[in-house]
């Protein structure tokens, strides 16, 4: 456990740290970039040797082969029918790749890697040792983070979040004029336990926030996770994870062929959705609670969350079929009234520009060159 666990009126659950007293204050300053938090839920693998962007690149969904140093993206890993098994904010850092994930997928995914190396000049690593803190880029704490980062290769660990646009080689289905992410500008610093508690012992109580924060910033950013918006049946298309996590343009790698194919043939059956809860019953119904239409279940919830400014929050996967309008949460025997925005439209899928091709039997036939004075 780091030095932030040791501070007074600090509330833990386990070695995760929930707030330091005032969630909805922490959160305000968090959103302001006047606060950080420390992410006890998420952890580091360290790829590192000559070939980790290459090999990374072939056997998983972003196009990473040409990361320079201090370059940030994302990346997923796929089954072989397309579905969601990992996923893994990635920083390069000229010498090693640095993958922050969700600490409860850490293990599966670095043996899969491990397995996967053959005889790739790479090594896997997850790094425990290291601290994880996040924040939001252009307040005051974001200087006096980076420089207590890491950087044993010369560059700063600190990765940005690529969430807060349409990376390259990605697409929206979002159709939202202004997307909640867009002040979203997170970033996430690896320290060394040593810095970490170094800065823990140094900062004042009012710039630290806990994971309550963290996670109600994420959810009204319609930002999906692993621990959360995943689970057996998860495309990325259902999510919108397409718009960060995909390249539409690279070669082929394992479930390349189903995410083209939702992409640009089919629809994903589910989608992505942000509810809104009516709050006057003072219930927070829990990820995983049923969602009605009528009184037909259309899905559940994946993230919930109190938001200072709007509110319980929540975010809800549901059947492609479900309708465009007012939901219900059913929590511990009460209903909870939803106000659904719609992130993933039903008919997601099927919207990239394809060129038709005329039918042989439709396409006009050349003159006769023997009628129209051309000399043979």
């Amino acid at each position: 456990m780091s030095g932030f666990s040791q501070i007074d009126g600090v509330v833990s659950d386990g070695d995760l740290i929930v707030h330091f007293g005032d969630a909805f204050r922490e959160q305000r300053r968090l959103a302001g970039g006047s606060a950080f938090a420390p992410l006890g839920d998420r952890t580091v693998i360290e790829v590192a040797g000559p070939e980790r962007l290459t090999w990374l690149d072939s056997i998983t969904s972003q196009a990473v082969g040409r990361l320079a140093a201090g370059d940030s993206t994302e990346l997923l890993v796929l089954d072989p029918q397309g579905r969601v098994e990992h996923a893994a904010g990635v920083l390069d850092d000229g010498a090693s790749t640095w993958l922050i994930v969700d600490a409860d997928d850490a293990d599966a995914l670095a043996a899969w890697l491990t397995r996967m190396k053959f005889r790739t000049q790479a090594t896997v690593d997850i790094r425990p040792d290291l601290v994880l803190v996040g924040y939001v880029e252009g307040g005051s704490v974001a200087s006096t983070v980076t420089a207590a980062a890491s950087a044993p290769n010369g560059t700063a660990l600190v990765w940005a979040d690529p969430w807060q646009r349409i990376s390259v080689g990605g697409h929206q289905y979002s159709e939202v004029a202004e997307h909640p992410a867009a002040d979203f500008a997170w970033r996430v610093a690896i320290l060394e336990e040593e810095a970490a508690d170094a800065l823990a012992a140094s900062i004042d109580r009012e710039s630290l926030a806990g994971l309550l924060a963290a996670e109600a910033l994420r959810v009204a950013a319609w930002r999906p996770r692993w621990k959360t918006e995943v689970d057996e049946r998860s495309l990325p298309h259902e999510s919108d994870w397409i718009r960060s996590a995909v390249h539409l343009n690279k070669g082929c790698y394992r479930g390349q062929e189903t995410v083209a194919k939702v992409h640009n043939l089919g629809h994903p059956p589910r989608r992505l959705a942000a509810l809104h809860l009516d709050g006057s019953d003072a219930v927070l119904p829990a990820p995983g609670a049923p969602v009605f239409a009528g009184d037909d279940e259309v899905g559940h919830l994946t993230s919930v969350a109190r938001h200072h400014e709007d509110g319980p929050i929540a975010l809800a996967i549901l059947s492609r079929r479900a309708p465009i309008g007012d939901l219900v949460v059913r929590a511990d025997g009460i209903d909870i009234a939803a106000s659904q925005q719609v992130i993933v439209p039903a008919d997601a899928g099927a919207t990239a520009d394809i060129p038709r091709l005329t039918r042989l039997s439709r396409r006009p036939t050349a003159p006769d060159p023997r009628g129209s004075g051309v000399e043979l």
